[in-house]
């Protein structure tokens, strides 16, 4: 099977592909983060997974940055729960889409490896964005492999960013390390 695997950053690429490979599939990695802020952030990680799919001889699609996008979808839903699920179902259902639209039978994303997701949550976003774009979501449970791969990104330099991506996670991790 074909699968189109939404890919967050380099690390959490490492182990959901490394599992979907030992079950046979035929996997491509998609780029999508309209949610990563700044630019340089964005860069920084658009660069070390393009490094880590050269490596791996993985094929790779990047989608344009279009940060505008990220903050039409949340609009004024800034708080964590609401503007996550939003974040998560824009770049499931861009996903989707891009699946159906390239021949892929179904898609999945890196999302699934962290442990700092709702993966419930996920699953019924994946679910729902499959649903609307007519195509499959692979579920799996990423979460065990996700501390092996981040050793295994900073034994090989790989950058390895310290939130998620958005202004908003950023601002949160400065208020911690202030407190």
């Amino acid at each position: 099977m074909r699968i189109l695997l939404h890919t967050c950053c380099a690390p959490c690429l490492i182990y959901p592909l490394e599992r979907l490979k030992i079950k046979g599939f035929e996997v491509k990695a998609f780029y999508y983060n309209p949610n990563i802020h700044p630019f340089s952030e964005y860069n920084k990680r658009k660069e070390s997974l393009e490094v880590l799919c050269r490596e791996l001889q993985l094929e790779i699609q990047f989608s344009e940055y279009q940060p505008a996008e990220f903050f039409q979808a949340i609009n004024t839903k800034e708080d964590l729960l609401s503007r996550c699920a939003i974040c998560w179902s824009l770049r499931l259902q861009k996903t989707a889409l891009a699946a159906r639209e390239n021949g892929f039978q179904g898609f999945s994303s890196t999302l699934l490896v962290s442990p700092y997701q709702n993966q419930e949550l996920l699953k019924q976003l994946g679910a729902q964005a499959a649903h609307e774009a007519k195509t499959e979501f692979y579920y799996e449970d990423f979460r065990p492999g996700f501390k092996k791969a981040h050793i295994e990104a900073k034994s090989k330099g790989i950058y390895c960013q310290k939130y998620c991506g958005c202004i908003y996670s950023e601002i949160e991790r400065y208020k911690k390390i202030s407190k």
